[in-house]
């Protein structure tokens, strides 16, 4: 499995906020977990308001938790509600299953670690995290 360097996961939240301005779209945090789900690196844009770490980091670790992008739990939620009550049971409440939680694969397709992001769209969002994914060299996986 490759490593996700401390310098890769700036230039994906880097990447990620400068799409954001790009698109015009509202303040957003950026969270990037290793593959373990811990936090390598988080950035939150002036005028995000106070939950954005929670909800962007709950968006990467629901996606490391199943390893697919947090648009199929997305999808989970809305066909299989039974199934994102128990996994939410689980985990503590940490699963936040909307769309803008990306999985981070290195070349060989192996998970390296996840982005999420918040603070517009859930589309938005997930644009923002695959722009960042791509631009450090690694396939995005929004599921």
């Amino acid at each position: 499995m490759t490593d996700l360097p401390l310098a890769k996961a700036l230039k994906i939240i880097n990447t990620a906020l400068a799409k954001g301005k790009e698109l015009s779209l509202k303040p957003l945090a950026v969270v990037v977990l290793d593959a373990g789900g811990h936090v390598k690196a988080f950035q939150r844009q002036d005028g995000a308001s106070m939950m954005r770490f929670e909800i962007a980091s709950g968006k990467a670790y629901g996606a490391l938790a199943v390893g697919v992008g947090s648009r199929w739990l997305n999808t989970q939620a809305e066909t299989r509600p039974h199934f994102l009550e128990g996994l939410s049971a689980v985990s503590g409440g940490k699963i936040v299953a909307v769309p803008g939680g990306v999985l981070i694969k290195d070349r060989k397709g192996g998970i390296i670690g996840a982005v999420g992001i918040t603070g517009d769209t859930s589309d938005n969002d997930e644009l923002a995290a695959i722009a960042g994914i791509e631009a450090a060299g690694f396939t995005p996986d929004a599921g």
